[in-house]
């Protein structure tokens, strides 16, 4: 069986490993001319995102460039300590990780296993076992994989009417700092607040550091309109929204010359995407299942949907693979989405609701069974467990 992965970000090398694992040769087509160097912001892989990069013998590809986030601390803008949360104590902890890095290391790695990466390969129709490129250029294989994102090509193709991302009300921002002189030592803690007017996150350890912004805005800018904007002025409306927090996000935030600054644009999500299949093409990661970074699983959640698609072409005939992949996925990812929803609504509360959420989370965080959060990090793989249809 040979497969063509369309799309090299994330999702796409992890899946080309897992094919590779799995007796399948694969092949990754990527629109992009060139590598993705320095592109994007932080994000965490949880225990989950660990443990599936490990069931393909690529758990210290992260193990190297990530951060250990031991939990996440919740505060007011007043910095008052509204809870904390982390992985079960018998996972391994959280990685905070930059997204550029990730990508290096996951590209890397696969070519280092002989995996292939064709560049400038932009998809535009697929017919039966061939797909076509803007170039020109064509590619057959058995397996077509759509691994491009949450604007994924590979998904309209297979389902013209498949519903389009879903705007947060919520604007991206962050940066990676080394001056951190002065700065309290927040240890492997993340600290999450949940400020007057923006939320804001920060984690300050010895030598490095970074934060991130979620900022309300009515409209939708995409990554490239916020752009124009220009960074210096993003860095003064910033700095100017968290102004009356009493937490350092103004002091990370002057500490951040421009050309640090990360702007992603607007939060999206898409709550349900109907077809995942259809004849031998399949989706997974953003294309199948786009989360909202709110959720703190969008990496992980692709790195498991790659492995487990590849673990159900090994065991099973194509569509029956498709089906069984569907179906040990869909009720999983689909609830992390609808719980990033949720957070991101606390994060772009009103007054009344912003008092309300600060006086109930302390409660609602002591009362929260383990279970509550445990769900989404013990999730284990087992690779050499054989996938078999339900009786």
């Amino acid at each position: 069986m040979k497969a063509i992965v369309i799309g090299g970000g994330i999702a796409g090398p992890v899946a080309a490993m897992a094919l590779q694992k799995s007796g399948i040769d694969a092949r990754v087509f990527e629109a992009y001319s060139g590598t993705a160097d320095g592109v994007g912001g932080a994000l965490s892989i949880a225990p989950n995102g660990r443990t599936a990069l490990q069931a393909i013998d690529a758990g210290h590809v992260v193990e190297r460039i990530g951060t250990p986030m031991a939990g996440m601390v919740m505060q007011s803008w007043t910095g008052k300590r509204l809870g904390e949360f982390g992985s079960p104590p018998e996972l391994p902890p959280m990685l905070l990780v930059w997204r550029a890095e990730l990508y290096r290391a996951l590209y890397d790695e696969a070519v280092k296993r002989g995996i292939a990466f064709e560049h400038g390969k932009k998809l535009t129709h697929i017919d039966g076992d061939n797909v076509r490129f803007e170039d020109g250029t064509t590619a057959t294989a058995d397996v077509i994989i759509g691994a491009d994102g949450i604007r994924s090509t590979t998904r309209r193709l297979i389902d013209p009417a498949a519903p389009e991302p879903r705007y947060a009300g919520l604007l991206g921002f962050g940066a990676r700092l080394a001056d951190l002189d002065g700065l309290d030592d927040t240890r492997d803690k993340m600290h999450m607040v949940f400020g007057k007017q923006a939320f804001f996150g920060y984690q300050v350890g010895k030598g490095e550091g970074g934060w991130f912004a979620n900022l309300p805005h009515r409209t939708p800018m995409s990554a490239a309109q916020a752009r124009e904007v220009g960074n210096a002025e993003w860095l003064r409306r910033l700095a100017e929204v968290f102004r009356e927090d009493r937490v350092p996000a103004v002091e990370l935030i002057r500490r951040t010359e421009p050309d640090e600054l990360v702007v992603t644009g607007g939060l999206e999500d898409i709550p349900s995407v109907p077809t995942w299949h259809r004849g031998n093409v399949v989706l997974i990661g953003d294309a199948a299942h786009p989360t909202s970074p709110s959720s703190g699983q969008g990496a992980s959640l692709a790195i498991e949907s790659a492995v487990q698609l590849a673990r159900c072409l090994r065991d099973l005939p194509r569509e029956q693979a498709f089906q069984q992949y569907e179906r040990i996925r869909r009720h999983r990812v689909e609830r992390i989405i609808k719980m990033a929803a949720r957070t991101n609504s606390d994060k772009a509360a009103g007054p009344v609701a912003r008092v309300l959420r600060d006086l109930l989370m302390p409660t609602l965080m002591r009362l929260a069974r383990p279970s509550s959060f445990a769900w989404q990090f013990d999730h284990p793989i087992d690779w050499d467990a054989r996938v078999a249809l339900p009786t």
